[in-house]
């Protein structure tokens, strides 16, 4: 896997937030990607130290559409909490 398939996106959220503050961030990151390899993902693609990566396992659930009865189900998905080296950051934009 390349490092644009490990890494999806950084998650913009409020959680992510208060955790920029402690030098961690939240990445979605491909379902079969490994903590090894996210935390070399996020080194070579953000020029950062990792000290840890904590990964979560989203299970989709299913969503009904609004008007009609048809059900959706949501994909999948995985997502990680970086820790980087102190005084160092992840652009977000």
């Amino acid at each position: 896997m390349t490092n644009e398939e490990i890494i999806k996106r950084v998650l913009i959220t409020e959680k992510g937030s208060r955790l920029s503050v402690e030098n961690r961030y939240m990445l979605e990151v491909a379902v079969k990607a490994t903590k090894p390899q996210i935390a070399e993902a996020v080194e070579k693609k953000f020029g950062v130290h990792v000290l840890a990566v904590r990964t979560a396992n989203i299970k989709g659930g299913k969503r009904y559409v609004r008007g009609t009865r048809r059900a959706v189900t949501e994909a999948t998905w995985k997502r990680a909490i970086v820790t980087v080296k102190a005084g160092e950051r992840i652009e977000q934009v």
